[in-house]
Formats: C-alpha cells, structure tokens, sequence
C-alpha cells in the first residue's frame, strides 16, 4: 500500500494559500513537562532534568497549530482564575488565536504532567480544571462566533453535553464538523457520531472501534483498509483519517475510488512527539477552511505534525508557515 505522492511544490503551494475561519472548542492546559532517559514503569521512580512549564491542551494545540500556519482561528473553552489562565491566553494570542469569548472562572486552570523520553516517546496524566466548567449554556453564549467559521474542531477534553451541543449548532449552521475520539471512547453518543462530519483517530483507536484485529506485526501496510472504511461507514462516519503515526495516516471517504486513500509520512528523528497530534488536527481544520481535499490536507497536516516532532513540546515546538516550508524545502 504505497502513500499518495504529494510534491514539494504542492506542499509549498498549500502552505501559501492557508486561508478561512476555524472555530476549537475545548481544552487549554499548562504542561508541566520534564524530560527523562526513559519513561517509568509501575511503581519506579526515575530521575529527570529541569521541570518546564508550556502552553498546551488538546484543543488549545490544535488552534494554534492552524493559526500558525495562516487560518483565522477562534478558541472557545474557560481558563481558571490562576497565573496559568494568563500564561495559556498570551500564548495563544502569540500564535494569532482570537481567545475574545474564552470564559474565565474560579479555581484552576487546566493542566497535564508529563514524562518524555529520549526517543520522543511521552506519558501524560491529565487534569482537566476550568475545561471541566464548559457547559451547554456556555455553548450557546457564544452561538454566533462558534458558527461564523468554516469548520469546527472537537476532542473530548471538554464535558461531552458541550461537546455535542456545539456540534448541533455548527451541524445546523452547515459548518464542518471534525471530530477528533481523543481522549479515546470506544463508544460514542449516536447524536454526536449523526452530528459530525469526519472522525479523527489512530490505527489502534480505529481498530478497537469497529472491532478489527490489529495485525500482529505493527505493519498495517497489508492491512485491508477498503473493509475498515466499510466498517467506518456502518459506524456512522463516511469519512475518517486513521494516523499511523510515523508511517502516515489514511483517509476514509466512502466518496474515493476504492473507499481510501493512503497518505505517505514524512519522516524526521523525533525530539518530542508531544503535540504532534494536535498540529495534525489543526493542520487538517485549515486545509479544509481552505477548500482543500480532505486527502491534500492530511498531507499538508503530516508535514506540519513532523516539523512539530523536531522540537520540544506542544505549541512551543509549532512552526508558522514559512518556518515549515523552509525546513520542507530544505529536507
């Protein structure tokens, strides 16, 4: 199964030509990070080296990651009453997000400890915080802005009556809606599945969805991708992207010849993979604002996401689009 050839001028044009509205509701957090030799086990206690405090949350990632490289973006979600809800603010404000109709309330903001290792590989205990005070009502507050963008993003960092109230509100007002089944729930409500327009997951959250045998080896290049997206389609999704980490991802669309499209990886020595999920979301929300393919934009979104793995962190390791079509070019 070989990836789709994506040119470096393509690449280059896609990356100039990043335009439209997206809208991410959901999580902001404060990483608390710390990098180790390895990670630990049950019980063990390792040593590692200085503790850094980053910009990060799945939703707060994924907005940053397409304000970087060119979408307008607007966050929608609550910081706490703490230093941290200043620190995420400006952070975003950084990347270009409009955080104007981000809630403030009382008590903590967000935040995530966690251990990387030196191949890149990370663990991540998560605290959701002021993301725990995002509310249906809240939701509706913000109805106009949430529904002015072309596409909407959501994870499931958030409480899910907020998450399925604001896919009803962009499902209404014909916007985009992709959805990411992060943190992973092997089942999920029938109106948010009716509700969403694409799904987002890895190969072994797709798998346990639709109840498919993972192949033995790791290698999914055999693996029979036309059944999975049959399979997708009866789940209630006509089209997904499956990552795969650092062997790319797949796209599937019941509207492709062949039901799917594999999408080649591009390959770098990873840093830090923290976050590099999210900057493929983000990279995918703003190639489809952009009228891209959903196909183009998952080739756009594994570079972007590769360049991410070059540095450490989340949005500390993002690039904007010049910064990204450099180090393309350059490879």
């Amino acid at each position: 199964m070989k990836g789709n050839p994506v040119s470096q001028h393509n690449i280059t044009t896609m990356l100039e030509n990043i335009h439209g509205t997206v809208s991410v509701i959901g999580s902001m957090n404060a990483d608390y990070t710390v990098a180790t030799k390895r990670l630990p086990g049950p019980g063990e206690t390792v040593t590692g080296g200085p503790l850094t405090v980053l910009p990060g949350g799945k939703s707060g990632n994924q907005a940053a990651s397409a304000a970087r490289i060119g979408a307008d973006v607007r966050m929608f979600g609550a910081v706490g009453s703490d230093a941290n809800a200043d620190f995420l603010l400006g952070e975003l404000g950084k990347a270009g997000v409009d955080t104007t109709h981000v809630r403030r309330v009382p008590g903590p903001s967000g935040t995530t400890v966690i251990a990387v290792d030196e191949g890149g590989e990370n663990m991540i205990v998560y605290s959701p915080g002021s993301n725990a005070q995002v509310d249906a009502g809240y939701v509706e507050s913000v109805r106009v802005a949430l529904t002015g963008a072309d596409v909407l993003g959501l994870c499931l960092e958030s409480p899910m009556e907020a998450v399925i109230e604001a896919a009803r509100l962009a499902h209404e007002a014909g916007r985009t809606v992709l959805l990411n089944n992060s943190p992973f729930r092997p089942e999920l409500p029938a109106e948010l599945v009716k509700l969403t327009d694409i799904l987002l997951v890895n190969e072994h959250e797709m798998a346990q969805m639709l109840g498919l045998a993972e192949p033995a080896d790791g290698d999914w290049s055999g693996f029979d991708w036309a059944a999975a997206a049959e399979r997708m389609r009866g789940f209630g999704f006509d089209r997904a992207i499956v990552t795969l980490g650092g062997d790319g991802s797949v796209v599937l669309d019941a509207a492709a010849e062949g039901g799917f499209s594999r999408i080649a990886p591009t390959r770098v020595e990873a840093v830090d993979t923290t976050g590099c999920g999210d900057a493929f979301m983000g990279t995918v929300l703003a190639g489809l604002a952009s009228g891209y393919t959903l196909a183009d934009s998952a080739a756009l979104a594994s570079v972007v996401s590769a360049y991410a793995a070059t540095g450490r962190g989340a949005q500390a390791s993002y690039g904007d689009a010049s910064t990204i079509r450099d180090w393309y070019a350059g490879r």
